[in-house]
């Protein structure tokens, strides 16, 4: 679940974040983003209060180079009941921990066995979505280059996301303003896993959009990609 985000714009997001001490750099505001085609992303990290972005898909420090990088598992998202026992995740996970700032999020619904349908979540009051997040700074061997890569967090799905996203029954970890600071402090194991929950019901909504998110050879970086879409199927 959760391979394709949109951004807020550099502007929202700053408004957004104005009564804190964030400040945020430059980065691009998509649309429709993935781990694959678009993924350099805006994140909070624990060691910086400056958003800045970041490669999504964590790669762990024994990968050497682009190559390997590209071939290695799909790290785009972490469940949250294996980041202490999955290796590319349990080194990070204790210190390395950020916010990915997101308009919304998209994930795919199943009307029938060969339908697929697209839904488009966010906020109900529309302001920015923080998902918790881990990183790693990956070292490409072959180049020195250094890079701020980082898996989004999954828990099982609230009610909102269980109808829409029922075959997968996960969403991703979202964090309220209330424990952005906590999420980049240090704490235990222990507060880590307590915190790690669904977020709870009406604070989001979600709605199905057309299937230009899937679609190939094309700029899918659109404004329609979040445009509500009815069929008879809804």
């Amino acid at each position: 679940m959760c391979y394709k985000v949109s951004t807020p714009t550099k502007e929202k997001l700053e408004e957004y974040l104005a009564p804190s001490s964030y400040e945020v750099a430059e980065y691009q505001h998509y649309f429709h983003a993935d781990g694959f085609t678009r993924p350099y992303l805006p994140v909070l990290s624990n060691d910086s209060k400056i958003v800045k972005p970041a490669r999504w898909k964590l790669i762990p420090y024994w990968v050497k180079t682009d190559e390997e990088a590209n071939k290695y598992a799909n790290t785009l998202n972490a469940k949250s009941e294996e980041l202490f026992e999955k290796a590319s995740y349990k080194s990070y996970i204790q210190k390395n921990r950020c916010l990915l700032w997101v308009e919304g999020f998209f994930e795919p619904n199943h009307p029938s066995p060969k339908v697929t349908v697209p839904f488009y979540i966010k906020a109900i009051d529309k302001k920015p979505l923080a998902l918790g997040s881990l990183y790693a700074d990956w070292v490409n061997k072959d180049t020195g280059e250094i890079t701020r890569t980082f898996s989004i967090i999954t828990t099982p799905s609230n009610k909102l996301l269980t109808e829409i996203h029922y075959e997968g029954q996960r969403m991703p970890y979202i964090v309220t303003p209330d424990n952005w600071e906590k999420w980049l402090s240090p704490i235990s194991k222990e507060e880590i896993i307590a915190m790690m929950q669904p977020l709870p019901d009406g604070t989001l909504q979600g709605y199905p959009v057309s299937g230009l998110v899937y679609k190939k050879g094309i700029n899918t970086n659109v404004p329609e990609t979040q445009e509500e879409f009815r069929s008879n199927l809804f």
